[in-house]
């Protein structure tokens, strides 16, 4: 919204009149939403309207003014307000000195593209009264006149009907309301300078809140350094080197030097978030000022029991823009910390939308806490930061960083589905025969795609498809300005979102993409966008920012994530020390055991089920068993229940008791359920607080909720074995992405199953050490670990492997905690 360097604010007219003059209500059933294409239809009809004018009609006219003010700090700070004049009427000469002069009445023309019919607007909107209004004043100052004719011009891009509305104002007036616009506008700029000079002053004297640890320091310094260079980093951070503190000590340096003015910090995990939040806590502790904001989702945090955002549903909704300043102001003026918690009860205080009022509340802050997607994601990103191309001084601190490449890959990949379109016919039949009749045509252009697809094909060429589904996204964002309201509306609008994404990300297709059809399992016909590399996307918003780090224990092989993230191989990359002892866990490789397809058989499930008797009979303790999916973990439980005694608890039990009431003094097993509520995934990681008169097994999903984002510290977990490789279930989907990659002269089995396998094998292995005094041991059964394909991707800390069959495991698992 705003760009400060030094001490000059720069804002442009219309950020600083819609973030002052906007009123009104949320209104979710006004489906106008700018794409890309709405934003050059509209150009071309602003365009077409400044050249029908004649002579006298100046288009994009710069103008600029600059006001000097003082802040209630003490700081004297400039605001330059700039902007590009659509319209200024006037006939122009040049007097003696050269400068251009108007000679007549001056009129400052606004145009606005609106979807709805002109002919009925009643008046012009305020807030785009309030831009001409700007610029009539800056206009009229710089040209010493005594009136200005503010007109604004309303046109519809379809029909190209226009309508007027225009007004003449002295100059005792256009002073008289732009003064009492900068006014207000005054406690907002104070605020930024004011702090951001208590903010310098204190990352001044700020220092590293720990003693550092062995090679943390060169961490934090690489951090900076790529920061002050405006680069990509690459951080493979083992656990326990302190990678957030790592990371956020570096970045807030960065704000005092005048490279950054916003960090980002960014995760897919709410545990990580909390983890972020905890750290600038600490720094806080330690005298720093900098106020940050967590961002939490629009459906968590809304008010209502279902979210309905509109003034007749929604009370917060109804007059929001009239109170959400205030609520702003007085949010960021009595906190630094602005949690969820503190979002909700000032939106209740205010009666205010708490999503939207977080959004405002983040251009005020100096670290935002969110989802990659409020950054990365094309339909949910802030486009107040990253709207039509804009940069800033941003940093971007991606932790977890591991998650992306999968998490983009959905973001930036589209689907459309057959039989949507004719569903969305049957409900406008009798209402709209246009739009009826381009999802008539569109359903026709699938239907001789589906007339060629067997099992799934790969498409070259879309022909005229786009161009069809463009009309009819137009002619469906008509309908429901037109309905808004009717039941109508809410039965097709996860339609038209599913079209207009597709049509947002047909505009992105490179040869980064594959187009695809096939049959899902519904026997419905799809049309994929399917984004194999989404590197191109990703640096796309990254070059909106200065600088990002990525940062995971687990991006192994850092090339691999490269290439999936930056794009960029010569990118930065540093592997930090990890200060943990080695000998404090012993990795144990079975030689005699996989989760082969072919292999998966009674025999096999007996094996595994000896290897977990083994591993929890050697010591009492907690243990963790990872398996490749639910079917194949059911398969050896149920073996496993048959051939050792044992308490065999069920989570939905603990629901209604205490946790600890069903652990007993023998050995303990519970089983991850599909679909776990979150009380029941916290009673399931309550049951693994140590007792050191039992013993707990719990069997759980590789890759899913209890594999990554938990910290089971000290004895609270002392193993983990591992059943399989990792590798993602063979689909087409994959053979798909393994093709593409072969086709790149790439390991496309590698990238499509190797790789993202691997990944989550190491994460699920990275819950057992979580402190440097914890013990344990990680049991690999698969024998394909002991290839040189999969040797090559163990961590550096992995420094020595124990292979076993299933006879010498015992042995080997008690010769490690005997040595303690």
């Amino acid at each position: 919204m705003y760009d400060i360097n030094g001490n000059t604010m720069r804002i442009s007219v219309r950020n600083l009149v819609e973030f002052m003059c906007a009123s009104g209500d949320i209104d979710n059933r006004n489906t106008g939403i700018r794409d890309v294409k709405a934003m050059q239809e509209g150009a071309r009809i602003h365009r077409k309207i400044q050249k029908s004018m004649g002579s006298d009609y100046h288009a994009e006219v710069p103008l600029k003014y600059t006001i000097s003010m003082i802040s209630e700090g003490g700081i004297q700070y400039e605001v330059a307000i700039e902007g590009r004049a659509d319209g200024i009427i006037a006939d122009i000469e040049e007097n003696e000195d050269g400068d251009k002069i108007p000679v007549t009445p001056v009129i400052v023309d606004e145009i606005k593209t609106v979807q709805t019919d002109v002919s009925g607007m009643r008046e012009a909107v305020y807030v785009h009264k309030a831009q001409a209004y700007v610029y009539g004043y800056i206009y009229l100052k710089k040209h010493n006149l005594e009136e200005i004719t503010i007109q604004l011009t309303y046109c519809n891009p379809e029909t190209e009907e226009i309508k007027k509305f225009s007004e003449v104002k002295t100059k005792e007036e256009i002073y008289g309301w732009f003064d009492s616009l900068m006014e207000g506008y005054k406690r907002w700029s104070d605020f930024l300078f004011d702090e951001r000079k208590i903010k310098i002053d204190s990352i001044g004297s700020l220092e590293f809140p720990f003693q550092y640890r062995e090679g943390q320091k060169k961490l934090v310094s690489n951090v900076y350094k790529a920061i002050e260079g405006e680069r990509t980093l690459f951080i493979q951070a083992p656990t326990g080197v302190g990678k957030t503190i790592s990371t956020v000590y570096p970045a807030v340096q960065s704000c005092s030097h005048g490279h950054t003015d916003k960090i980002f910090y960014l995760t897919s995990k709410t545990i990580t978030r909390t983890v972020a939040e905890d750290t600038y806590n600490l720094l806080r502790e330690k005298g720093l000022h900098f106020r940050t904001v967590t961002l939490t989702a629009r459906d968590k945090i809304c008010h209502l029991d279902q979210r309905n955002c509109n003034p007749v549903a929604c009370p917060y909704a109804k007059g929001h823009f009239d109170r959400v300043n205030d609520c702003v102001y007085d949010i960021i003026t009595h906190e630094q910390v602005i949690n969820g918690d503190k979002v909700t009860e000032y939106s209740i205080k205010h009666q205010v939308c708490p999503f939207e009022m977080s959004l405002d509340v983040s251009y005020w802050c100096d670290g935002i806490i969110c989802d990659y997607n409020y950054v990365f994601d094309p339909d949910a990103s802030l486009k107040r930061y990253f709207g039509e191309g804009s940069k800033g001084n941003y940093v971007f601190l991606v932790d977890e960083a591991h998650n992306l490449v999968e998490r983009a890959r959905e973001m930036y990949s589209a689907t459309v589905v057959k039989e949507h379109f004719l569903e969305c016919k049957k409900k406008v039949k009798d209402m709209d025969k246009a739009l009826y009749n381009a999802l008539e045509k569109c359903n026709k252009d699938l239907l001789a795609l589906k007339r060629q697809c067997n099992n799934y094909m790969i498409i070259d060429n879309l022909s005229a498809f786009p161009v069809n589904l463009q009309r009819c996204y137009s002619l469906m964002e008509k309908f429901m300005d037109k309905h808004k309201g009717k039941p109508v509306v809410d039965d097709i609008l996860d339609f038209f979102f599913e079209i207009r994404h597709f049509l947002n990300m047909y505009d992105c297709l490179d040869e980064k993409y594959i187009i695809y059809a096939d049959h899902d399992e519904e026997t419905n016909f799809c049309l994929h966008l399917y984004c194999a590399n989404p590197s191109g996307n990703i640096n796309l918003r990254m070059n909106q920012g200065i600088s990002t780090i990525f940062f995971s224990a687990t991006l192994l092989p850092v090339n691999y994530f490269k290439e999936m993230l930056s794009g960029d191989e010569d990118d930065s990359a540093v592997y930090a020390h990890s200060p943990f002892n080695p000998d404090n866990k012993r990795v144990i490789v079975a030689r005699d055991v996989t989760s082969r397809y072919t292999r998966r058989n009674r025999n096999e499930y007996e094996k595994i089920s000896d290897y977990i008797h083994s591993m929890a009979l050697s010591k009492q303790g907690n243990y963790m068993v990872f398996f490749p999916s639910y079917s194949f973990m059911k398969s050896v439980y149920d073996i496993y229940t048959e051939r050792y005694p044992a308490n065999f608890i069920d989570i939905r039990d603990t629901l209604e008791n205490e946790s600890d009431a069903y652990i007993s003094s023998e050995t303990n097993v519970i089983m991850q359920s599909s679909g776990m509520g979150e009380k029941e995934k916290e009673n399931f990681l309550k049951l693994f607080k140590y007792r050191s008169d039992t013993t707990l097994i719990g069997f759980c999903v590789l890759g899913g909720i209890f594999s990554e984002g938990i910290d089971l510290k000290e004895d609270s977990l002392i193993g983990a074995a591992i059943v399989g490789t990792g590798i993602p279930m063979i689909c087409k989907e994959r053979d798909i992405l393994r093709k593409y990659f072969d086709d790149w002269a790439k390991n496309g089995y590698e990238y499509a199953y190797v790789f993202p396998g691997m990944n989550k094998v190491l994460q699920a292995a990275g819950r057992v050490i979580r402190t440097d005094t914890d013990r344990g041991v990680i049991l690999l059964l698969d024998d394909r670990f002991m290839t040189k394909e999969y040797q090559l991707l163990y961590p550096r800390e992995w420094n020595m492997i124990y292979p076993v069959n299933v006879s010498l495991v015992e042995q080997c698992i008690s010769e490690f905690w005997n040595t303690y």
